[in-house]
């Protein structure tokens, strides 16, 4: 079992990424708790988003207002456990991490090769308006997993073996796989730069490599040898964030060098012009110059 804290600082923008995956079928609504309505997801979604800005209007001095959070089984943790025994772990993990009185959203997402959650709920107290406390969250939740996997006996093998995320050749609906974990990486702090943004990406077996004037995205088997067919980084809705900068720059090159060579172009065309004129100056000045020594001729020739 592995569960992810997301440093995702807009409750807005974890909330709408769970609610487009389930417009987008790749994702269904699957428990709530403290909500106003009895069952919240029979409204739409800017009635469950008002749970929260209801509550975040109490404190806007807080950066970082939104717990978000992912709780990814392997297969067979999943077949153990099944729906009902994880929708009491999540209360219990809510419980265990001092958010069991506010209102929580949970969305179960079927968009990578196994089913995995995603909590969404806010770091304001719902009663007093202070932040909750967030002191030691990773060592609670792994405090938690240890306690989880004792009381289901699970298998904790496979969580030291490989990552969850990991893609092979088998991987299904891999576009949208990809588009999830760019998500991810996307929203967390620690891949604040391009290096570190590729090292993460080649953990789970993937690269952006530079194919003619573009770039596409490829699945490796980890010795930089393609399993799977490569995808245009165009196709992608959701695109790793530093290559679009790196992106944007290239355009920006682009545009720099269209605007020089214009500039050469309007140089050259100014030349031009000043080089025909000369030319005709040129043609005058000679003409000029035969039709006085034709004359001066004459006047010799009358002598």
């Amino acid at each position: 079992m592995v569960i992810v804290i997301h440093q995702t600082a807009s409750t807005d923008n974890a909330f709408l990424y769970n609610e487009k995956k389930v417009e987008e079928k790749h994702a269904t609504f699957f428990h709530s708790r403290n909500t106003k309505a009895i069952n919240p997801f029979f409204y739409d979604k800017k009635h469950r988003l008002k749970e929260f800005a209801d509550i975040e209007k109490l404190n806007p001095r807080v950066k970082n207002k939104c717990l978000h959070i992912s709780l990814n089984p392997s297969t067979d943790d999943y077949q153990k456990l099944g729906d009902k025994i994880i929708h009491e772990e999540i209360d219990k993990l809510m419980q265990h991490m001092g958010y069991g009185s506010q209102p929580y959203f949970i969305y179960k997402h079927k968009d990578l090769d196994r089913v995995h959650f995603h909590i969404v709920s806010s770091r304001i107290d719902r009663h007093t308006g202070k932040k909750i406390k967030d002191n030691h969250e990773r060592q609670k939740v792994q405090n938690f997993i240890k306690e989880l996997e004792l009381r289901h006996q699970l298998d904790n093998k496979t969580r030291k073996e490989k990552p969850v995320f990991k893609f092979s050749a088998r991987s299904r609906n891999i576009k949208q796989s990809l588009e999830n974990l760019f998500q991810h990486l996307n929203q967390m702090e620690s891949t604040n730069s391009k290096v570190m943004y590729d090292e993460a990406l080649k953990l789970f077996n993937v690269e952006v490599r530079q194919s003619g004037r573009g770039h596409i995205v490829v699945v490796t088997d980890g010795m930089e040898k393609i399993i799977r067919y490569p995808i245009r980084l165009s196709k992608f809705k959701e695109q790793p964030q530093f290559w679009v900068q790196e992106k944007k720059e290239i355009g920006r090159e682009l545009i720099k060098e269209s605007i020089l060579k214009l500039n050469h172009q309007n140089l050259f065309v100014d030349f031009l012009r000043e080089l025909n004129k000369q030319l005709r100056y040129n043609e005058l000045k000679n003409t000029k110059v035969k039709q006085l020594k034709t004359r001066k001729k004459k006047r010799k020739l009358r002598r």
